[in-house]
């Protein structure tokens, strides 16, 4: 599905670089027990880099605890939004036990990334989540991805890479918190903004990170 994401609403500056905000829009689907960082690095980096981002909980409250006991108001319930994620460019899935399980767990989150499959949108998980929700789904079928080492077991038809992130087509895995960031600026990268990702990498020093290793 083929859809313009250069259509400028606002034009702000991040660190001395122009970044265009667009039209893209994601979902990040937030569960108790997710990982801190794999869901909220992602968001920050995609928010900077110009994409409307929604935080949607699967939860019966607004408010969804972490694995670390954060407690984190997402923006909307999944039943506020689920009309919506038919418009959607990228549905986000953080790891985390037993937070990718309580994806799973959630039907309408479920039918929501079969579809979004089948009308060719783009689809993110890291962590747990490619084998404890994507996998299942049978959405990795055929395809090259990543996960935490020793969830891959859970990969069938799939060639596992244990790379810090893999995309294959319209879906991008990461492989655990250390990846939360790449992960990130590796999304905007597949929504068309490589440009802001480049920036983004700069002006957050994560260039600098990788060059002092």
């Amino acid at each position: 599905m083929e859809k313009c994401l250069y259509l400028c609403v606002e034009i702000y500056f991040y660190n001395k670089t122009i970044i265009l905000k667009t039209m893209a829009r994601a979902f990040v689907f937030l569960a108790d027990g997710f990982e801190d960082i794999e869901a909220l690095a992602p968001v920050d980096i995609l928010r900077r880099g110009g994409v409307e981002v929604t935080t949607v909980s699967v939860m019966d409250e607004q408010v969804v605890t972490s694995a670390h006991g954060v407690g984190v108001v997402a923006d909307a319930l999944f039943a506020e939004v689920s009309g919506e994620l038919a418009d959607a460019d990228l549905l986000v899935l953080p790891g985390g036990m037993p937070g990718a399980s309580n994806l799973f767990a959630h039907e309408g989150l479920r039918e929501a990334l079969v579809a979004q499959s089948e009308r060719q949108g783009r689809i993110a998980a890291i962590c747990a989540a490619p084998a404890v929700v994507l996998a299942p789904l049978g959405l990795l079928a055929g395809k090259r991805a990543t996960c935490y080492p020793g969830f891959e077991q859970a990969f069938d038809g799939c060639d596992y890479t244990a790379e810090l992130v893999t995309t294959d087509g319209l879906v991008t895995t990461a492989c655990g918190p250390g990846a939360a960031m790449a992960f990130g600026y590796e999304l905007l990268r597949q929504l068309g903004l490589a440009d802001a990702a480049d920036a983004l990498q700069e002006g957050m020093r994560y260039n600098q990170l990788k060059s002092e290793k």
